[in-house]
């Protein structure tokens, strides 16, 4: 007649802790399968690949195709627009406000993105040398 919320024969906290327990042993072992062999089919240093396609895994695999600068130079244009755009809520407060958030908030992004672009270029830079050098 009443029903109190007891589970009789359904999932419990135990039997979910206990396929967690496995799957995460499952998917160690398969990781650790996987990065034996694709150490051993691309990042061979003497391996030398044809095909384009694998070429660029193999490069980007061994870090030769850096995607942080793309990344970078987008969230920098979205976080200006955002900074901007956001800037406009202050306008009704007080307009002080505004022109700090707009020309502050914009400056600060735009010297800690330039930090970081900074870095990638020293990268490159000892990279080019260091290629440049053999």
């Amino acid at each position: 007649m009443y029903d109190y919320g007891y589970s009789y024969g359904g999932s419990s906290l135990g039997s979910s802790i206990q396929g967690s327990v496995v799957w995460t042993a499952v998917a160690l072992v398969l990781a650790i399968i996987g990065g034996i062999v694709v150490y051993f089919l691309f990042l061979k240093p003497n391996k030398k690949v044809e095909n384009k396609f694998l070429s660029w895994i193999k490069d980007f695999l061994n870090f030769k195709k850096m995607l942080i600068e793309d990344i970078l130079k987008v969230t920098y244009v979205i976080l200006t627009i955002f900074i901007t755009l956001f800037s406009f809520n202050f306008i009704g407060s007080s307009f002080l406000a505004f022109l700090l958030m707009i020309t502050l908030g914009n400056v600060v992004v735009r010297v800690a993105y330039e930090a970081s672009l900074m870095l990638i270029m020293i990268w490159r830079n000892t990279n080019d040398i260091n290629k440049k050098m053999k």
